[in-house]
């Protein structure tokens, strides 16, 4: 694993230096001159550069050179959409390639592919157009589906919406399916223009309407491996489960000290703890965390499956861990009332929050007491609860609730960004089945962790960036300039203003921004497109700080049992406390943190994505059974197809524009409404709308809703007379107009590629409509793309 992702490091790094205007042309023996390659290495490096010419992302010149490619080829991966066209994603290029439909050749969803660019960027709005040449990596070599029995053969229909093609299944690979159930398939055959892919029944899920099925599928779609090795259950179980005296004797001894957890009801893998203290004006806070790495040695089975995961799961209905649970809910949790290993960071700080000493060192604790967040706002609201029996642990939560404030106000003042928007709390049943979903709250004692974390994240991350130690650093880039400048132009439209002529953003203007939109309107719409003018967050080696917290060191610490980069950095904290890192460990660390980095942003990304549709098909699962029943909710975001409504449970759908039988109505993306061309009626941001459920679709993870007027609760006594086959509607007037390229993120090469039906209505991109932000990349990116071309006093 890990020689592989240095293997793709190492590429990604040569691919950017010889695409760099600046580079000049080099033979191998004077790129490893340039690069300080040792000559037992070159062997390596070459490797490298063979695979770089093999993919087509480097030309080799007749006299030796390694050139960027002089013609219009380029290597990405291929994004296939249903309607049969897709996109390519080149390594290092902002900008992807539409490929028409006519042009993809056989390419499936995640292919590897060579792609000759057909049209350059043809003006504002319009991507550059290509072909795929070459199919160079198969993307997937298994799906998952739902099987459909004929009499001598069957059919697999994906899940992923990326595959518009059914897998063929013949007799002999059914391997005992039966008529709807969920099935893995791998792919024998890949199929081509005029033929299906084939494939053979690997595993057999269960039957497709059973809830627990159901998020299974989404787990084996994502590759997401749920039991653990022979080999790694053998380790864990292998570990006591109490510690010895042993390694307590070296370790600082804080199990005098008034200590507690503060974690959700439900939680089991309780990595960090508190002790808090006051003297004068200065506050002594220590973070305790679980010492992972005392038990997890490096390259053993364990560390490796922990750094193949890279992160744990947190999935509606199970988790799915890191590590065993021999260790994750084990020897490693900090259970109340045992002595547990930690890594202890200790500070103090002042009336300012300013800290003024801090010491990084092994512990041993013993918690006295495993609190909830329900517990200690309770506490701190003067009620009674278990949890607050004793005096000292009521002090100890009015305490942390003052320290935590002075933290909060010094990250305030200096610009850090909170994003608030509402998450979504699912309660299932045993089955899987939701059973409640409501927001989840955030109260005073989530706050108050937080607070004490990202202390300790920063403090630990400013030691070892001055130690000059090789480290692994939470980080987030400043935003593009171009996508602040457009969402400037933006909320411009709404009477908005952020400074940011200057040469370099300040994150304090999103902030700014932000509490100027709270209790508006407009604050989901624009909150929402402020977070996709950001970049994401990820892990790397090189400590660039990070924009949102607008801080200049930051790593994470906090969580060892669940992220991989807290584990890694905990060794290498252990290895300097005990003098062991020497030349030949720091160069170890040199080599293997970048494609550890790599790896776990890669991961976490696909915990998220995994999580997030879970939680779509969840919230669709729930809504089956409210079908016509009636809720009101808030309008929270308004398209050329229809708007959204947000219901109190934080549920989101659709209401279609063919639906609003009242009037004929026109989108005005400046003013961002809704109007009626004879009745005036308007629907924009923030109204409140009685809502109907017409559908919920766990295929689609696509909810629907009616308003009630145009149900059968109001004058519609018959609502599938009306919406069975859709209102008839007028084509659009200025369909050859540019924006005709470039609706929904998404560019048709001819008409059959159209983002408009055969009824002219626009065809709407549900992807993000359950992830209670309906705003995906593509349409924030066109919002802000219109509005960047017009001028303020057009506005």
């Amino acid at each position: 694993m890990k020689d592989r992702l240095l293997f793709e490091q190492r590429k990604n790094s040569i691919r950017d230096m010889i695409y760099d205007p600046n580079y000049i042309p080099l033979k191998l023996k004077e790129m490893a001159y340039l690069m300080d390659v040792p000559h037992k290495d070159r062997g390596a490096l070459k490797e490298v550069m063979d695979a770089l010419v093999a993919d087509g992302s480097v030309e080799l010149t007749a006299r030796g050179k390694y050139i960027k490619p002089e013609n219009q080829n380029v290597t990405g991966v291929f994004t296939a959409n249903a309607r049969g066209f897709g996109f390519v994603t080149a390594e290092g290029e902002e900008e992807d390639i539409f490929i028409p439909a006519t042009y993809v050749n056989g390419a499936l969803h995640k292919d590897v592919v060579k792609v000759k660019v057909t049209k350059k960027t043809g003006g504002e709005g319009k991507r550059r157009e290509g072909m795929i040449l070459k199919i160079l990596e198969r993307g997937c070599k298994t799906l998952v589906g739902t099987f459909q029995k004929n009499t001598s053969f069957g059919f697999v229909l994906p899940d992923d919406r990326h595959y518009d093609k059914d897998i063929f299944i013949s007799k002999k690979h059914i391997n005992g399916a039966k008529d709807g159930d969920k099935v893995v398939v791998r792919l024998t055959d890949f199929g081509g223009e005029r033929k299906k892919p084939e494939g053979a029944v690997i595993e057999i899920l269960g039957a497709m309407d059973d809830p627990a099925t159901d998020v299974t599928s989404i787990v084996r779609a994502y590759g997401i491996e749920e039991e653990f090795p022979k080999s790694v259950i053998k380790e864990a179980q292998a570990i006591p489960q109490e510690i010895t005296e042993q390694p307590v004797g070296k370790r600082a001894d804080f199990r005098d000290l008034l200590t507690v957890t503060i974690d959700g009801e439900d939680a089991r893998d309780l990595d960090d703890a508190i002790t808090l203290s006051k003297k004068e004006d200065k506050y002594y806070l220590g973070v305790h965390i679980a010492d992972v790495s005392h038990y997890v040695k490096e390259d053993s089975p364990l560390d490796k499956e922990a750094l193949e995961r890279a992160t744990s799961v947190y999935l509606a209905d199970r988790v799915i861990p890191m590590l065993p649970k021999e260790l994750s809910n084990g020897i490693c949790s900090l259970n109340a009332g045992v002595e547990r290993l930690a890594m202890s960071c200790m500070m103090t700080f002042d009336a300012s929050g300013n800290v003024l000493d801090h010491t990084i060192t092994e512990s041993v604790i013993c918690v006295d007491e495993r609190m909830s967040y329900t517990g200690v706002k309770a506490i701190l609201e003067g009620e009674a609860h278990p949890e607050g029996k004793r005096e000292d642990i009521r002090a100890l939560c009015f305490l942390m609730k003052e320290a935590a404030a002075i933290l909060k106000e010094k990250r305030r003042k200096r610009g850090a960004i909170d994003f608030d928007f509402p998450e979504s709390k699912i309660v299932v049943d045993e089955k899987g089945y939701p059973v409640d979903i409501h927001p989840y709250e955030r109260n005073v004692a989530t706050d108050i962790i937080e607070d004490f974390m990202l202390l300790a994240n920063e403090t630990v991350a400013e030691d070892y960036f001055w130690q000059e130690i090789p480290f692994v650093y939470r980080t987030h880039e400043a935003p593009d300039s171009d996508k602040i400048k457009k969402l400037d132009t933006f909320i411009h439209n709404f009477g908005y203003y952020m400074k940011t002529g200057r040469e370099s953003f300040h994150p304090k203007e999103i902030q700014k921004l932000l509490f100027s939109l709270e209790g508006e309107p407009e604050e989901p719409l624009i909150s929402r497109l402020a977070l996709r003018s950001m970049k994401q967050a990820k892990y790397t080696t090189l400590n660039v700080g990070h924009f949102g917290l607008s801080t200049q060191y930051y790593t994470h610490f906090t969580s060892p049992i669940r992220r991989y980069p807290d584990l890694q950095i905990h060794r290498i904290i252990k290895e300097n406390i005990h003098g062991k890192l020497n030349q030949k460990r720091l160069e170890h660390y040199e080599s293997i943190l970048p494609s550890v980095a790599q790896q776990s942003s890669t991961m976490e990304r696909r915990a998220q994505d995994a999580e997030r549709e879970v939680d779509k098909l969840k919230k669709v699962e729930y809504m089956q059974q409210y079908i016509g029943g009636v809720f009101t909710g808030v309008i929270s975001g308004v398209t050329s197809w229809g708007f959204f409504v947000e219901l109190d449970n934080t549920i989101e759908g659709m209401v279609p524009i063919n639906s609003l039988l009242d009037d004929f109505y026109v989108f005005d993306e400046e003013s961002y409404k809704l109007t009626g061309e004879h009745t005036g009626r308007i629907f924009t941001l923030g109204q409140k709308a009685e809502i109907v459920v017409r559908s919920a679709d766990k295929m689609e993870r696509t909810i629907d809703f009616i308003l009630k007027e145009f149900s059968q609760y109001g004058e519609y006594l018959d609502p599938d007379d009306y919406y069975g086959d859709g209102m008839p509607s007028r084509k659009k007037e200025n369909t050859e107009s540019e924006d005709f390229e470039f609706v929904d993120g998404e560019y048709p090469a001819n008409q059959e590629e159209s983002e408009f039906d055969e009824t002219g209505e626009s065809l709407p991109d549900k992807d993000g409509i359950l992830l209670n932000d309906w705003i995906d990349d593509e349409e924030a990116d066109r919002l802000l793309h219109l509005y960047s071309k017009k001028k303020i006093d057009e506005i």
